[in-house]
Formats: C-alpha cells, sequence, structure tokens
C-alpha cells in the first residue's frame, strides 16, 4: 500500500508537539537560521525534544532550511545541517543547490516549492541529483500533477490549506527590490497584500483601492483523493507563522478528512502510528481564513482573490435585521458570545470588525456601535467559546498494543506487540498461589494491564493464558506492566529507520542558461550549476537587481479576474498596458496570454 502522510506546520516546539498529538504524520520546522520563515526560528535542543516525541508515533520532522544562502553563510549552514542531522530530524527541505555541494551527512533532501517546480523536466532533474522529495508548485493542476507522477519516482509533496502566493515560489522579487527584504531569504515583506488602484496606459482610473494580488487561501480538502489518485502521497498544510490553536483544529480537520478516504480505499494507508481521538469537531472556517479557493486544481477560476482585504473575515453568521440605538438583530439563529469578534464590508469596500460586549436573547450589543446598515452580511473571525475549547485538551493520541500474559513453568511473561508487529517479552520468575477467588482473577489481570493512562499506548486485545487461576496483588501486575512497556519503549526506538538520503547521478539540467531567476548568489551553486550542463549564469536578483525585469510572475490574471479575458472573446474598452499603483509605487502588468501569466515589473513613469 502506498502510504500517505499529513505534514502540519510548526512555528515552535508547542505547535509541532500539538500538530502530532492532533494526528499529524510528520511536521515541519524551521531551525535558528536560513529557513523562508525567518521569525519562525528554534534551537537544535527543541527540535531533538520534537524529534523524540514525534518518533514515538513514527511522525516525522522536517527541517525547513529553504533560503538561499551567501558564500559567507555556507559554512554556518553547514554546521547546522550536521547539528539537525545529530538531533535526528528526518529530512531537510531546501532551496540553494548550493547545499549539495557541502559535505553532509546521509539525511533525506527535500527540493523546496522555492525550487519553483512546476515541469516534469525540472522534477526529474531535482529526482536524478539526489532529493528524495519534490514540493510541488501550488499553481499546478491535477493533470499536471498526474503526468508528472506518471514520469518520475520521487516522492511528491503538495499544499492542501492555507495561505497562497501570488506569484510562483521562489519567483518573487518585489519585496527585495521595494525594501532589500528577500523573500527568498526568509524575509517577505508581503507588498502583495496591499491595496492598489488599476490604471491604464492614460492614467484613467479604472478600479480603485482593492487587493488585486491578495489570494483567498487555499483549501483542498475535498479532493484528497483524487489528488491521492493523481501521485501526490504528502499533503502539506501552510503556517509555520500559525499559533497551536490553529495547528489543533486545522490538523484535526485534514486528519479526519483523510483518515475517511483511507478507510474506504485500500490502496492507500495512513504513514504514521496510533489512532488520534477528538475532543471538539474541527472547522477551518474558526481559524484564521482569507476566505477559500481551490486555486488551479480544477482549472482557471476567475473568483481566486478577496479584492475588499488581505485579512481573515472568518465564517459568515447571517445578515443584519433589525438596528437599534446600542444593539442589533441577525436574520439567522447563529448562536454569538460575548466576546466574539465579528466584521463586515462597509460601503467603501472597507473591512470593519467590532466586538460583542453581550447576547441578551436575540439582541447583540457591541462593545462600540459600528455604523452597520440592515440586510449587511456579517462574519466571525473570532469565536470566543471555540477558542476557550482549542485551551484545554482537544486531542488523544495512542498506539495499539496487543498484550498475551501466559503463564511459564517459573512464572509468567508479558507479551507486547504494537502496531508495527514489534514486539517484546518481559518475563518474570515468581512463586504462584492460588487465588482465593478464581472467578475475579482474569478480569483483575485485564483491569491491570490495561492501565495505560500515562503512556503513548492502548490496549486493543488482552489474552490470558493460564494453566491455573493464580493470586496475583494489583500493585504487582502494575509494576510488571511498567516494566514490560518501558521495554517495549526501547525497542521501537531502536527500530526506527530514518529514511536515507538518496544518492545522485549524473544529469543535465533542464536549460544551458540561468537568469536571475534561477536565484544563484553562491559559488557553490553556481558550481553545481555548471557540473549538470548549465553554460550561462547570471547572478540571483539579490546580487544583481537588473532594471526592468518583471517583479513577480503570476498564475492569476487580473484581466481575467475582471473578466476582460482576450481569450474569452474580451474586447477591450482602455489602452494597455496596464497600471497597479500604491501610493508612489507603480507596477507595469505585462500579460503572456500564450502561458497564461501574468508579470509585474517597476515603472518608471
Amino acid at each position: 500500500m502506498i502510504k500517505i502522510e499529513l505534514l502540519s506546520p510548526a512555528k515552535n516546539l508547542e505547535c509541532g508537539l500539538a500538530a502530532i498529538n492532533h494526528g499529524a504524520d510528520a511536521v515541519y520546522i524551521g531551525a535558528n537560521q536560513f529557513g523562508a520563515r525567518a521569525a519562525a526560528g528554534n534551537t537544535i535542543q527543541d527540535i531533538g525534544t520534537l524529534v523524540q516525541y514525534a518518533h514515538q508515533y513514527r511522525s516525522k520532522v522536517l527541517v525547513a532550511l529553504n533560503t538561499i544562502l551567501t558564500d559567507e553563510q555556507l559554512p554556518d549552514a553547514e554546521k547546522l545541517i550536521w547539528d539537525v542531522y545529530n538531533a535526528g530530524a528526518d529530512a531537510l527541505i531546501i532551496q540553494d543547490m548550493g547545499i549539495l555541494k557541502l559535505n553532509l551527512p546521509p539525511i533525506a533532501l527535500h527540493a523546496s516549492t522555492q525550487t519553483d517546480n512546476r515541469t516534469v523536466e525540472k522534477i526529474k532533474f531535482l529526482q536524478d541529483v539526489g532529493f528524495s522529495r519534490v514540493v510541488l508548485a501550488r499553481e499546478l493542476s491535477l493533470k499536471q500533477i498526474t503526468e508528472i507522477a506518471s514520469q518520475t519516482d520521487v516522492e511528491l509533496e503538495a499544499f492542501v490549506h492555507g495561505a497562497l502566493c501570488v506569484s510562483y515560489s521562489g519567483q518573487c522579487y518585489m519585496s527585495q527590490a521595494n525594501c532589500e527584504r528577500s523573500a527568498n531569504r526568509g524575509q517577505c515583506a508581503q507588498y502583495c497584500r496591499l491595496p492598489y488602484h488599476l490604471l491604464d496606459a492614460d492614467d484613467t482610473m479604472l478600479v480603485k483601492n482593492k487587493h488585486f494580488l491578495s489570494l483567498k487561501d487555499l483549501d483542498l480538502s475535498d479532493s484528497l483523493e483524487e489528488m491521492m489518485e493523481a501521485g501526490v502521497t504528502s499533503f502539506k498544510i501552510e503556517g509555520r507563522l500559525k499559533d497551536a490553536n490553529y495547528v489543533k483544529n486545522i490538523t484535526s480537520y485534514y486528519r479526519k478528512k483523510l483518515d475517511s478516504v483511507l478507510e474506504g480505499n485500500s490502496k492507500f494507508q495512513k504513514a504514521s502510528a496510533g489512532r488520534t481521538s477528538f475532543y471538539f469537531e474541527p472547522n477551518p472556517e474558526k481559524s484564521f481564513r482569507r476566505g477559500a479557493t481551490d486555486y488551479f486544481l480544477h482549472g482557471r477560476k476567475p473568483d481566486i482573490v478577496h479584492l475588499d482585504t488581505p485579512k481573515s473575515m472568518g465564517e459568515a453568521i447571517g445578515k443584519v435585521k433589525e438596528i437599534g440605538d446600542y444593539y442589533f438583530t441577525m436574520s439567522s439563529a447563529e448562536k454569538l458570545n460575548n466576546g466574539d469578534g465579528l466584521c463586515f464590508i462597509n460601503p467603501h469596500g472597507d473591512l470593519t470588525g467590532f466586538r460583542v460586549n453581550k447576547v441578551d436573547g436575540r439582541r447583540v450589543y457591541p462593545a462600540d456601535m459600528p455604523k452597520l446598515a440592515e440586510g449587511i452580511w456579517l462574519y466571525r473571525n473570532q469565536d470566543q467559546a471555540f477558542e476557550k475549547i482549542l485551551q484545554h485538551k482537544t486531542s488523544e493520541r495512542k498506539v495499539g498494543l496487543e498484550i498475551v500474559f501466559r503463564e511459564i513453568a517459573t512464572g509468567f511473561y508479558i507479551q507486547l506487540t504494537d502496531e508495527e508487529g514489534i514486539s517484546i517479552l518481559y518475563q518474570v520468575a515468581c512463586d504462584k498461589q492460588p487465588a482465593q477467588k478464581p472467578d475475579a482473577v482474569n478480569d483483575n489481570i485485564k483491569n491491570q494491564l490495561s492501565k495505560l493512562g500515562n503512556t503513548i499506548y492502548e490496549a486493543i486485545d488482552i489474552s490470558i493464558q493460564l494453566d491455573a487461576p493464580w493470586f496475583f496483588q494489583a500493585s504487582q501486575l502494575s509494576e510488571w506492566r511498567r516494566l514490560a512497556v518501558e521495554e517495549l519503549d526501547k525497542a521501537r526506538a531502536k527500530a526506527y529507520v530514518r529514511t536515507p538520503k538518496r544518492e545522485g547521478k549524473p544529469a543535465d539540467f533542464p536549460v544551458k542558461q540561468l537568469s536571475y531567476l534561477g536565484n544563484v548568489i553562491n559559488a557553490q551553486a553556481e558550481a553545481f550549476y555548471r557540473e549538470h550542463g548549465v553554460e550561462e549564469i547570471q547572478p540571483g536578483f539579490e546580487v544583481k537587481a537588473e532594471e526592468g525585469v518583471p517583479l513577480m510572475f503570476c498564475k492569476h490574471c487580473i484581466k481575467y479576474t475582471m473578466g476582460w479575458c482576450p481569450k474569452e472573446g474580451y474586447k477591450a474598452t482602455f489602452k494597455e498596458p496596464l497600471y497597479l499603483k500604491n501610493n508612489n509605487q507603480l507596477y507595469k502588468l505585462t500579460f503572456d496570454c500564450k502561458l497564461c501569466e501574468m508579470h509585474i515589473s517597476k515603472s518608471d513613469e
């Protein structure tokens, strides 16, 4: 069977532990340097702690070291990689090909989505040079994923939930160009989330003050099985800057979704061990959410941006029905709570938020009464009751055990066998005394052996094989159980094997020339590409910022979103080129209709 992995984000150790406890088969986390989320770094000690905990459930820990590096940073990166490996991490997620020229431990390498993985040729190359897994570009369709999977034998990982970058990952230079904060070095300033005016070549205002580049959040939760069938084996939740409550909710949601698919499809199985029980009903609309889109998985759609706001709107809860001096009522029967956060889009197109101070029957009293209108839609982006639930125990993950308690000539033994078939025999020599209550013996043994609450295990089956009903003290059975579990812990830890590094082989890079889009900013990366047939290599944008080149390469197209696509038969009533303007910043839009792409460049006009 094909193993299917649910991969969750971890800003820190707390988030990583929450992900494992809520069913993640793997967690990705940043070290203290060189991660694409500079604000989400962690110590080697914390990574080691997370590794030990995760491996109990056969969950993996992947460390993101996915920025491009300068020559001066490479020695520190090499040391960090060894530290990460020695801490027990299962794989390294990287972008910079210069890393492959370093003295590396035998750790599995994953090609970050920042390496712009969109074509069969690119993914074949990465497979051949030693990557165990490739993280696919978010823009790919099911058809493209199927084509890639049919022609490669590398693991394919795909994002299924969370924030979307409007540019192809690794191909965005707007932040670097404007404020020298490189997205490829973990410091993106998110210019895509700003409002812009849309102008034509005559400086005519076509649309005013909208978030043309701010995509909705990805949600492919209804497409998991067809993605499995297409060849995806790792399903990734975005969010290394999100808090533990987000991780709990979204991981639980996808765990339940995946388990439902796995139960009905015998081709696939879960990638880790343990059964997760949930003590709440996960709901993605109750965590940070900029709306939802399936992006390009099922083809191009216009409704992939939220023009009014880049912020979380949460769940739609109904319309305003009646407005009083200090209160309002709603058309829906949605239960609100004191402290809830509500929001709406005001007549100017801006998001307006407010807090619920008190709820009295159907009357809602805001802390400060906003300017509402009857019929306006309200959204809840902070559910106080739900957040309180997440503060308490919301899940439990247990590895199933089969337990055999058997009599032998010298005493007894306990055999523990886990889900993987790992088994230990704990044998005790002792005198045997007949029980005064023979009928209660088996129940007593089962009761004591099943008390596994302070461990990661649960008893699935207990078999008792005695020649006669013997007397056992409860404390004696409890101690034997504890010592047997310790032996099993040791055996399972010893049996865990990390996936080794894939051996590379000679391979030619798909192209002979690399522009600034190759993101080469160190000598080792240049040497790597030359070894693989690249003849001309331009320095990365962070080294030499060329004038007039595109700063973003987008599958998202503003003309298509606005209903102005010439391929759909639209006859333009405006003069091109089009421009985006924010304060004094002006960007020129270029449309490659053959490739269905939009390029964004800084304008000098």
